[in-house]
């Protein structure tokens, strides 16, 4: 009887101190992997959660992951907080054109956003814009990756489009992204909601 309790305390212990037996190595949604870490920047950030966006109800168009260094399912968390944090968008359709990207993107962060917030910060809201400038097919990526002190840079179908500084932008794009207004399925598959 000792000897059994004294195995089993050993079991205990070393499940205890490795961690999750069954950890999760990456999720997947609709075919695309995502991995529960990456570095960027030096820092490591963890899979917060996913998301996909469907058109007309039937038109898969991406598959999106939030990642960030301190995971939440505060949404003002995301957008206020002064952590590497990153988008990462994997389109799976090719009717998502450069024309419906640009038009969809303008018209949310006008609806997202104050009508003064938007207009004091419409040079960069537009800049954003210009950088969506080709079709998306599928298997291509558009990640926005923010760093604090540097700004918020797009990474468009692997090219880097821009970096915009601007503190008011940022927070603009996480407030459209997971603001009140933002798509609740979305924004609750990114906080890890569902």
């Amino acid at each position: 009887m000792v000897k059994h309790t004294w195995t089993l305390l050993v079991v205990l212990v070393l499940m205890i101190t490795a961690g999750p037996v069954s950890a999760q190595e990456e999720t997947e949604v609709l075919g695309v992997k995502f991995p529960a870490e990456k570095e960027v920047d030096g820092k490591t950030l963890i899979l917060n959660g996913v998301a996909f966006r469907k058109a007309l109800g039937f038109i898969k168009v991406y598959v999106v992951g939030l990642y960030l260094e301190k995971t939440t399912q505060d949404p003002e968390n995301v957008i206020q907080s002064e952590q590497v944090k990153q988008l990462y968008f994997h389109y799976l359709t090719s009717k998502a054109t450069a024309k419906k990207l640009q038009d969809g993107y303008l018209d949310l962060m006008r609806k997202c956003n104050p009508k003064d917030l938007y207009e004091r910060n419409i040079k960069d809201v537009e800049l954003y814009a210009s950088w969506l400038d080709k079709d998306m097919k599928p298997g291509l990526t558009s990640i926005s990756t923010y760093i604090p002190g540097k700004g918020l840079t797009l990474e468009y179908q692997g090219e880097i489009r821009g970096t915009i500084k601007n503190p008011e932008f940022i927070q603009m794009y996480y407030t459209y992204n997971f603001g009140e207004k933002a798509n609740v399925k979305i924004r609750d598959g990114l906080l890890g909601k569902k």
